[in-house]
């Protein structure tokens, strides 16, 4: 068998519906760039063309050459083939193609953790923070208690990994809620229900009303005689409107369901080059092998015979055969992840977390470098990082995304712009900063709301004050015939010409006023795509893809000329109130984007006549149709009234004609390469040439609600504003005029019809000189430009402050996009309804849909969803106004916070000889960014500068925003001096101020940060909130509930004043991490030796100690201090013996050094030498290492490190040795 591939064509092949036409396969809402889908090439072979049905059914190995390994080495790359299915597939083969299961999910148990790991740490710092957190299992790095670090780590992958989590739940409820639904499938042994995950390529199964399609089929057979069902395709592509969609004939002829099974068939797939994602577009046949094998019989399939996975059954019951599952469906295809959007407040913020991380080393290395770069200098560097990490803060991210959060809500419940959906929440901010707003005309300007308002046929013209004359001749033409009509619907037999209003009327004759009339109002009433539905309370709706096509029909039913029903074989019109008038359809050929025409064959069953009726764009159907004087310049005109023009026109055909036409497009339809180009040569042969031309048709699009108010409130607010359509250029300027995007005084200079580069680049020296005009242009122009002469272009186009661009392609609009964002760095939004606006909005930086008549495909595939245009004031002026400046001031703040903590930190190891050691630690440091902080300063979430009153009145306003002076390096700059000046201001007050207190240097410099922090979130409150106020009392009841909740921070006692200014009497002080106890083996029953290692110094300690007094374990920490006394004061004293009486019998109420301390000797200084020397006199010197020996009454104590920490140390000197856990 022949491998698979799946089809892409451009033309649309389904009868009735013209929603094809929206886009092309390089529109739509799905990336392009997904690689091809192919079945295995053991399973389904490669032939190299495709042979008749009865060599493809036959076909053998014979002849078939063995690949050596030179040649499977060499081998090219696989392209795609053709896929045919039997209608009996073995089960063995079935079981080859693509499981039907749906798979959403982007994690299972196995990768979830790895890879929710994988995307948080291949960011730059969060991977830092990381490395900050291990750090502290390092001994020579460790800062504080481990927790201080990893516990902000944690909370914030915690939040990431629940939402993940969440989501993914979501998503894999809904696979499975999908992949066991059953579904009834028709096999040699009767009917059985299977969950939707086992269905197979190959299988028949039976749909039921409201039923979603499972898997890609074609269909087969409906319960209707017809053959027709309706389908809703909203969860595919967005559109509302249900299409039509057929069975093949020959299956649907048969008795009965069952009856399938008896045939002997297969359907066969066309071969081509680019993977299936094109959801209108399908090139098969069905070869049906019963009757004859030797000349089976071929049906053409196109995308009317199918139905793809997610759309809906809306009628009947249906039988269709699997020809594509799982990954391999459409819908699987085009489900693509659209590129992630970075608003520009985010790269602004990486930008500064750049700088605060070089900001950081710089510090780290100047601190070390003041202090000389001795000892393990780069030791020190890294701890000093690790101590400045705060600088960079690991809760920004979480505070923007969670401003980000709240922004979304407030946009979702403004009661305003009800119906707002946030569908990208990563971009309020964005709003904020827009310059370019590039919007579509029908549907997103107009309300998509068409009424019929002129009607030209040449010498009369009738518009809405003159439709009475058309009814009163409508009624006459009928009249006239009426003896020919049937009133119970069935027609009389009357040969051709033979009487009534029309009989004999040549083509090119003069015909009487009503007879004209009725031609065109016929044809209007016969050519579309519009489907009468009859709803449950006996009215009838009209289901069609575009807004024009059921105005048109709505128009002829006003009347008189009513649709009444339709099927794929007939329509009924019902004329003069009662007459049934019937037709048979022969042909349809469906409107489309590139032809931008449609038409269809019926046949009058009254007068048996066959007629061509077509109607079309102006552009293309000026030379199909018979010649004329009226026509361009009528169309001019109506144009300039803002109408979107149709032509009409017809054709007769005799039998003869009609019979050689449908030979010839029947076998361009059973043909299987290049179908569609085919088909259109026949129609053009044979059709369209030498049409009579009935009359033109000028149909108005009513402009929104507040759009002209919208729009000139958004000129004033500095936007430059591009109108991007597909009409013609005077609908277009005489739109951009009504509207108010031109402004009163404002000229229009038009380029259109350029057909050469030169004249190209004369327009563009022509378009030097405009300063403040609006510029027109046509599609065929601007791709000259686009070609040739983009950056010229683009250059001299963004300066204007109003283009209108016409007669646009999906590409086009989003090329443009893409050129000016790329060209001014800007910010750009697009708007737009429709699935043709689908490309531009996701090329956008900004894109906003709205909710249209012709569907949700922009709205889906949009950032922002809107129920109509002038929603944009609010949304930008106000609600992006706030987001932006709120963002940055909550980032700049949470900057803020962590530079001020660590300015005191520098300020603070200053004191201690530049060392690294932490000031905060444990609670306090983990307090700071959390609970002590954190509500005030996320409730700048909710400040306003302005009110909404104002920032609607004054659009002016809105200028200063997309400068980005709210967050720029100006800002930062300033935020950063004023770190430098309060945290250096907290942190030297609180030694200076409070000097004879003796107040505890940690809890008066944390507080005062704290209060600090504080007054800062009100000083730059600008609009005060009860939350705000909220959030202001309860941070200060919570600091003072944690002094009692932890008094161990905020006791006096640790880091005094007069441990850091009294140098005279304090000779050491460290904090030791006890390693090992008696490691030589337990000499006495109360004392205990025990090894310790510094944190801050790095010193060794070894210390005999009272076991019965004091008792220590391995691992336990405790600070040590060496004094010469233990006055307060600073003093040294006199003798030892004098001060250690004096610490005995102290007066009532008096405080010394020992009060602070749980366990104090009295030692005196034996020896002091180089370490490991075991000499006295060897000389010493700053970082060198020593080693000082006391006793302190027969217990010893040996501590060693670098001598600048041990300098203070003087052989023969009393000393006393205190100790706390």
């Amino acid at each position: 068998m022949p491998r698979e591939t799946r089809s892409i064509e451009l033309r649309k092949l389904m009868p009735f519906s013209d929603s094809a036409r929206k886009y092309r396969t390089s529109d739509s809402i799905h990336s392009e760039d997904e690689e091809p889908l192919m079945d295995e090439e053991a399973l389904l072979g490669s032939p190299q063309d495709r042979d008749s049905p009865v060599d493809r059914r036959y076909r053998g190995n014979k002849g078939k050459k063995k690949s050596s390994l030179r040649n499977v080495l060499k081998r090219a790359p696989k392209s795609l083939k053709s896929r045919t299915i039997n209608l009996h597939e073995d089960d063995r083969i079935k079981k080859k193609y693509s499981p039907n299961i749906i798979v959403n999910q982007k994690y299972n148990i196995v990768t979830f953790l790895p890879l929710v790991m994988y995307e948080q740490f291949k960011v730059f710092f969060n991977l830092y923070f990381l490395l900050v957190a291990l750090s502290q299992f390092v001994p020579s790095l460790k800062i504080g208690y481990i927790f201080t670090y990893f516990g902000p780590l944690c909370f914030v992958l915690l939040v990431t990994i629940s939402k993940e989590a969440m989501d993914d739940y979501q998503r894999y409820v809904r696979d499975k809620e999908a992949n066991s639904q059953l579904y009834t499938v028709l096999s040699p042994t009767g009917p059985r229900n299977i969950p939707s995950s086992k269905i197979r390529v190959g299988d028949l199964v039976v749909l039921k009303k409201d039923q979603r399609v499972p898997a890609d089929m074609v269909l087969l057979r409906t319960t209707e005689s017809s053959g027709a069902c309706f389908i809703r395709t909203d969860q595919l592509d967005g559109e509302t409107d249900w299409k039509l969609r057929l069975a093949i004939p020959t299956t649907q002829n048969l008795p009965s369901d069952d009856s399938i099974n008896q045939l002997d068939g297969e359907i066969y797939g066309e071969q081509t080059d680019a993977p299936h994602k094109d959801i209108h577009s399908f090139i098969g046949t069905f070869t049906q092998f019963n009757s004859n094998p030797n000349n089976p019989h071929v049906d053409a399939l196109g995308v009317e015979n199918t139905l793809w996975t997610n759309t809906v059954l809306a009628s009947g019951t249906a039988v269709g055969f699997v020809v594509y599952t799982g990954k391999d469906t459409r819908a699987v295809m085009n489900t693509s992840h659209p590129e992630t959007k970075i608003g520009l407040l985010d790269r602004d913020i990486n930008r500064l977390a750049k700088i605060l991380f070089f900001v950081t080393l710089v510090l780290s290395v100047v601190m070390v470098g003041l202090n000389g770069f001795q000892g393990i200098w780069y030791i020190y560097v890294f701890r000093f990082l690790i101590l400045f990490s705060s600088i960079i803060p690991i809760s920004l991210r979480v505070n923007l995304d969670m401003g980000k959060t709240v922004y979304g809500r407030q946009i979702e419940h403004d009661p305003e712009i009800e119906g707002a959906i946030v569908r990208t929440s990563t971009l309020p901010e964005e709003l904020g900063r827009i310059e370019y707003l590039l919007t579509d005309k029908t549907g997103t300007l107009t309300k998509n709301d068409m009424e019929l308002k002129k009607l030209h046929m040449g010498t009369m013209s009738y518009g809405t004050d003159t439709m009475d004359e058309i009814v009163s001749h409508i009624e006459n033409a009928y009249e006239q015939s009426r003896p020919n009509y049937n009133r119970t619907g069935t027609s009389a037999s009357i040969q051709p010409g033979g009487g009534g209003g029309i009989v004999g009327i040549s083509g090119k004759g003069r015909r009487d006023i009503s007879s004209r009339i009725k031609d065109i109002v016929q044809a209007l009433a016969l050519c579309h795509n519009v489907t009468p539905v009859l709803s449950s309370d006996g009215t009838i709706a009209y289901q069609a893809s575009s807004p024009d096509e059921v105005a048109i029909v709505k128009w002829t039913e006003q009347i008189g000329v009513a649709l009444v029903f339709r099927d794929i074989r007939e329509i009924h019109l019902r004329v003069s109130s009662s007459d049934i008038h019937e037709f048979e359809v022969l042909r349809v050929f469906p409107f489309t984007s590139e032809s931008k025409r449609m038409g269809i064959v019926v046949r009058d069953k009254l007068t048996n006549e066959i007629t061509f009726y077509q109607k079309g764009a102006d552009v293309v159907m000026s030379r199909i149709v018979q010649y004329n004087d009226w026509l361009d310049e009528e169309c001019g005109n109506m144009a300039r009234e803002g109408l979107r023009t149709l032509v009409v026109a017809k054709k007769r055909l005799s039998e003869q004609a009609y019979e050689d036409f449908r030979l010839r497009y029947h076998e361009a339809e059973t043909s299987i390469h290049d179908r569609n180009a085919r088909k259109q040569e026949v129609v053009e042969s044979c059709l369209e040439s030498d049409l009579e031309l009935l009359g033109l048709t000028g149909v108005e699009d009513k402009l929104q609600d507040g759009v002209r108010n919208t729009l000139e409130l958004l000129r004033n607010a500095g936007l430059r504003i591009w109108m991007l359509t597909g009409d013609k250029i005077e609908t277009a300027t005489c739109i951009a005029v009504s509207s108010k995007l031109v402004s009163r005084n404002q000229n229009i200079h038009q380029i259109s019809k350029l057909t050469s580069p030169m004249e190209a680049l004369d327009e563009l020296d022509n378009m030097r000189s405009m300063i403040d005009c609006c510029l027109v242009i046509d599609g065929e122009s601007l791709q000259l430009y686009l070609d040739n002469f983009h950056e010229e272009f683009i250059e001299l186009a963004t300066s204007l402050p109003i283009v209108v661009c016409c007669r646009c392609s999906p590409t086009q609009k989003a090329d443009i996009t893409r050129l000016i964002k790329n060209y001014t760095k800007k910010r750009v939004l697009c708007i737009g309804d429709g699935g043709n606006d689908v490309s531009m909005i996701q090329a956008a930086d900004v894109g906003v849909g709205i909710v249209g008549k012709e569907g949700r495909q922009a709205s889906l595939a949009a950032d922002f969803s809107v129920l109509q245009f002038s929603h944009l004031t609010k949304l930008l002026l106000w609600h992006g106004r706030n987001s932006y400046k709120r963002s940055a001031k909550l980032a700049q703040f949470v900057i803020h916070r962590g530079l001020i903590i660590s300015v005191m930190q520098a300020v603070f190891s200053a004191f201690f000889y530049f060392a690294p050691i932490a000031l905060y630690q444990g609670m306090l440091i983990v307090g700071y960014a959390t609970v002590y902080t954190m509500a005030p300063v996320f409730s700048l979430v909710l400040d306003q500068d302005v009110s909404e009153d104002i920032a609607l009145l004054y659009p002016e306003l809105y200028k200063d925003l997309t400068k980005g002076r709210a967050l720029s390096y100006k800002t930062f700059f300033t935020w950063l001096l004023i770190s430098v000046y309060q945290g250096g201001a907290i942190m030297i007050l609180s030694i200076l101020l409070f000097e004879d207190e003796f107040i505890h240097i940690v809890s008066i410099s944390f507080t005062a940060l704290i209060f600090n922090e504080l007054l800062m979130v009100a000083f730059e409150i600008n609009t005060w909130h009860r939350i705000m106020v909220i959030s202001e009392i309860v941070t200060i009841l919570i600091y003072v509930g944690s002094m009692w909740i932890l008094p161990t921070y905020f006791e006096p006692y640790k880091f005094t004043f007069c441990n850091i200014m009294s140098r005279d009497n304090l000779l050491f002080q460290d904090i030791f991490d006890i390693k090992d106890i008696d490691p030589e083996g337990k000499r006495f029953d109360r004392v205990s030796r025990v090894r310790a290692r510094s944190e801050n110094y790095e010193m060794d300690l070894t210390l005999d100690y009272n076991t019965e007094l004091y008792p220590l374990e391995i691992g336990e920490k405790f600070s040590l201090v060496l004094a010469s006394s233990l006055t307060l004061n600073g003093g040294s004293g006199g003798a030892g013996v004098e001060k250690r009486e004096s610490w005995r019998e102290r007066a009532p109420g008096d405080r010394d050094l020992s009060d602070e301390y749980e366990y104090v000797m009295y030692g005196k200084v034996y020896r002091f030498d180089e370490a490991n020397t075991g000499s006295s006199s060897a000389p010493v010197g700053a970082g060198q290492k020593v080693a000082v020996f006391v006793s302190f009454g027969g217990l010893l104590m040996c501590l060693e490190g670098d001598f600048r920490h041990l300098q203070n140390i003087t052989v023969g000197e009393n000393i006393y040795l205190l100790m706390r856990k």
